[in-house]
């Protein structure tokens, strides 16, 4: 039997399935210190529930790692901040209430419970526009097909940008994953740069026109100040654009390529959902649960701290790890078992907890129930259309997304 020090998380083969590593951390070292990177994994549901909730122990505000962008500028994407480009400034993920609550405010005017409720017809009507496209087909890879192109057209329309450059919001959201992941080569890393400078210039041509000629969306609103509000800089307005394009789009894309994976895995609980529809919005659940789009997130400590008899040190990185939390044999029953009756699936962690809870978690129930039903009533039948074991994950310490996923399909008769 394997033991925590025989496995890394960045070797390859733990990154494809980290579930084992997950639970020998929590049965073995619930805060474990990452030989490869020197930060602290904390890995067990209620450990990470406190961290979530401390923001004055467990700070947003990665002072040492940003200041290193700021001033040293080692990497190309560091260099390109400075010579050509808008240097990031600290907005949502890197601060922490009450200047935190300052960027929140505009997003959250966005996603209020009723505005994406009104919104659900227009999300459907893009989920079955793009069940059509490929729905004669009968082979497709899903990915490309409709886990990218889905999330990323309903953002595009948020943000006022038109589809014609969705294409191009893809390749910016996924370059700020890899600047996110920290696995790239140097070569990525380049390329990454390139892209990101290209991402700044077009967003900051979208918030001249749209201070000029305010609109009725998302860009619109980040330029709008209500009374006693301060306007943003362009270097916050860009910092908060790049979380948005990846919070709006990527983790989704993620969702629902796993989602689809799971019920093919599964097709008893695919015969459960389709035998009673009612339960599609506790299968999202259970999907966010097991399958977290986000693994984990960093914090800073500000003081040293004890948790689960660990001392972490003033001034540590600490990875928050949602989908080991997600999977805590001591707050969910049986949970690397899929359920989509588990009647234990509320408290999961895959849009995080406390003041950093994710803004957009709304939207994307809406955008995953909405998919999976409508895929589920227009076709009878999924298969994968290569070997379950050649499917693979872009390289990430942060985020989980699959590659491809080649799919064969029958539609409803």
């Amino acid at each position: 039997m394997a033991r925590i020090d025989d496995l890394k998380l960045t070797d390859p083969e733990v990154h494809e399935n980290p579930y084992e590593f997950y639970a020998l951390m929590r049965s073995e070292c619930p805060v474990y210190k990452m030989p490869e990177t020197g930060f602290y994994i904390v890995s067990k549901y209620q450990d990470v529930l406190a961290v979530l909730r401390d923001t004055k122990r467990f700070s947003n505000e990665l002072v040492e790692t940003r200041k290193e962008i700021r001033q040293e500028a080692k990497s190309p994407i560091d260099k390109m901040y400075h010579t050509d480009g808008w240097v990031p400034v600290d907005t949502l993920h890197h601060t922490d209430p009450p200047l935190h609550t300052r960027y929140r405010r505009p997003i959250e005017r966005t996603f209020t419970a009723s505005r994406v409720r009104d919104m659900t017809p227009y999300i459907d009507k893009v989920v079955g526009d793009l069940i059509d496209e490929f729905i004669d087909d009968g082979e497709i890879d899903f990915v490309t097909s409709f886990s990218v192109p889905l999330p990323c057209r309903v953002i595009a329309d948020q943000f006022g940008i038109p589809w014609d450059d969705v294409p191009n919001l893809k390749k910016w959201s996924e370059a700020q994953m890899d600047a996110y992941g920290m696995q790239m080569t140097p070569e990525r890393e380049q390329q990454v740069a390139d892209e990101l400078l290209e991402a700044q210039r077009y967003f900051v041509a979208a918030f001249e026109e749209r201070m000029r000629n305010p609109g009725s969306d998302m860009l619109t609103d980040m330029v709008t100040t209500l009374p006693g509000e301060t306007p943003m800089t362009m270097n916050e307005l860009l910092d908060m654009m790049m979380q948005l394009l990846t919070g709006g789009n990527d983790t989704t894309t993620g969702a629902l390529s796993e989602g689809l994976l799971m019920l093919i895995k599964h097709p008893d609980q695919l015969a459960e959902l389709r035998k009673d529809p009612s339960l599609m919005k506790n299968f999202v659940e259970e999907l966010l649960r097991m399958e977290s789009p986000v693994q984990g997130l960093m914090r800073m400590t500000t003081e040293d701290v004890e948790l689960s008899g660990t001392i972490i040190p003033k001034g540590s990185l600490v990875n928050v790890r949602y989908a080991s939390a997600n999977r805590d044999e001591d707050q969910f029953a049986c949970p690397a078992q899929m359920d989509v009756k588990r009647k234990d699936v509320g408290p999961h962690l895959g849009f995080g907890a406390g003041s950093h809870f994710c803004p957009g978690a709304m939207l994307a129930r809406q955008e995953l129930v909405s998919a999976f039903t409508q895929l589920l009533d227009r076709i009878e039948h999924f298969e994968l259309a290569v070997p379950l074991e050649s499917l693979t994950h872009f390289p990430s310490l942060l985020h989980r997304r699959l590659t491809s996923l080649p799919i064969r399909f029958t539609p409803q008769r």
